[in-house]
């Protein structure tokens, strides 16, 4: 479900438009940013994106690194290796995990700065048209024609209300509120280093078919939680989530499991 925002024009608005626009008007937003705006209830807030770049973290890391394990441990390596490589895995699928994170949100937020001065400049160079719309917008909501059109032309008065007004009805977003890349990137990589060190566990403390046990059910048991903790905040049916998430790691474990078996190799 997106997050939906409540305008509110106190700060340019007439005592009348403003009921007008705080009782009225509701945004459906297209992004996940959190806002100053008021809250819902029962909408729960995913804080500019955080929230998936935890989940896909812990998600990736686990994934990724109990196949990479089970991979070289198929294979017939000495534990060492096996230990080495789910290290190494580790670090580098973090690195990139962050990276990733901190371009994407970057990319996202230089995107949504430019629309944002495409629309600062419409707001001054075409205002006229640009109340046109917002009353019309408005009377999409329900509001009267005459009153969506007293609440536009408030609201076109201040120009930086104005401006967070028509981009959260045309673009989703609230300006004042952009997720930072740098806290994505190390959310990303503090999750996927967690989820990544799970199944490596074992290989520090024993070695072998044990090990390899270990790492399976230790997979399976946080692939499980991971899951259901996807199911109850997206409001889904927890023991499908958890059971999907299940099936991607086994399956993933399967392959790399075949691939080291077929490979063959015997490193002394």
């Amino acid at each position: 479900m997106h997050p939906m925002w409540r305008i509110h024009a106190a700060s340019c608005a007439s005592h009348a438009t403003r009921d007008v626009v705080g009782s009225s008007v509701e945004l459906m937003g297209r992004h996940s940013f959190t806002t100053g705006a008021e809250q819902h209830p029962g909408h729960r807030s995913v804080a500019g994106g955080l929230a998936r770049a935890a989940v896909f973290g812990i998600s990736d890391g686990l994934v990724s690194n109990v196949s990479l394990v089970i991979g070289f441990a198929g294979s017939g390596v000495d534990s060492t290796l096996v230990r080495l490589a789910g290290l190494a895995g580790a670090i580098a699928g973090g690195a990139s995990m962050a990276a990733g994170e901190w371009i994407s949100v970057s990319a996202q937020n230089e995107l949504i700065t430019r629309e944002l001065e495409i629309e600062r400049r419409e707001l001054h160079v075409n205002t006229a048209a640009e109340t046109h719309e917002l009353a019309k917008i408005y009377e999409s909501h329900g509001i009267e024609p005459q009153r969506a059109a007293a609440a536009a032309a408030d609201v076109m008065n201040d120009p930086e209300a104005a401006l967070a007004v028509h981009a959260r009805e045309e673009l989703g977003v609230d300006p004042g509120v952009l997720p930072s890349p740098w806290q994505a990137a190390a959310l990303s990589l503090v999750c996927f280093l967690f989820g990544a060190l799970l199944p490596v566990v074992p290989w520090f403390i024993g070695e072998g078919t044990g090990a390899r046990f270990a790492s399976i059910i230790i997979g399976v048991i946080a692939a499980a939680i991971v899951g259901a903790s996807i199911g109850k905040f997206a409001e889904r049916r927890i023991a499908w989530s958890s059971l999907r998430q299940v099936l991607i790691l086994l399956v993933a474990c399967g392959v790399t499991y075949l691939i080291g078996q077929l490979l063959d190799v015997s490193v002394s």
